[in-house]
């Protein structure tokens, strides 16, 4: 086998270990808030249970970019694969311990029905986990113009953070909520917006792996 017969092999072979870790990822997501609207409690604590596959997956997926670049020492094009790759596993991973996270304010929260709170936070859990696979699937199938959308789509999101605080202020303000369970929800719908805010870096970072360029600055 050539050299680079290769590394195109290991190369389909680390894509193929990100994309794992994207799906196992969203599939969490969906399980989580999927447990929560039924108000499975065995099924969220199994969710936190399972924290750790994700950051092994990290570790492997960034000890074989690491290898690609100090033993094949790829040109241009190849290396921003293997960059942007390095990075968006770093996004991906900050976005299961937010679900983690999320996991833990549910169970704080007693599975209470989030409408309870705002009728805009599940909607907002909604137009995240979409605005989320969005992102892992145009930096899968290499779209910079569905990257591009993606980019775009996260000013919905910060727009439902802002309606869902505005609720939160005016259902305390009628004094008829818990306050720590108010906290509890604007941390949640803190940890949506971050995982927004993850999904434009990984829409920016396909732009990257496809042109070189990092918020219309060149970079490689």
């Amino acid at each position: 086998m050539s050299p680079r017969t290769m590394f195109e092999s290991e190369l389909t072979e680390l894509r193929e270990e990100l994309k794992q870790m994207c799906f196992h990822v969203e599939a969490v997501y969906d399980r989580l808030f999927a447990a929560a609207l039924r108000q499975d409690e065995e099924a969220v604590i199994a969710i936190l249970e399972q924290d750790h596959a994700t950051r092994e997956m990290e570790k492997r997926i960034e000890s074989e970019c690491l290898s690609l670049i100090t033993r094949q020492h790829p040109l241009a094009g190849d290396l921003r694969v293997v960059s942007a790759s390095l990075k968006v596993v770093t996004d991906i991973q900050r976005v299961g311990v937010h679900v983690t996270d999320m996991a833990e304010l549910l169970l704080r929260l007693k599975l209470q029905e989030l409408s309870g709170f705002s009728d805009n936070l599940p909607v907002m859990v909604q137009a995240a986990q979409h605005l989320l696979h969005s992102a892992i699937e145009a930096f899968l199938h290499r779209s910079t113009e569905a990257a591009r959308v993606v980019i775009a789509g996260d000013d919905e999101v910060d727009d439902l953070f802002n309606l869902v605080k505005t609720d939160l202020v005016r259902l305390l303000k009628s004094e008829a909520a818990d306050v720590d369970d108010c906290i509890d929800v604007l941390m949640l719908a803190k940890y949506l917006e971050k995982i927004g805010d993850h999904a434009v870096n990984v829409g920016e970072w396909e732009i990257f792996q496809e042109t070189g360029n990092m918020r219309e600055t060149r970079i490689l």
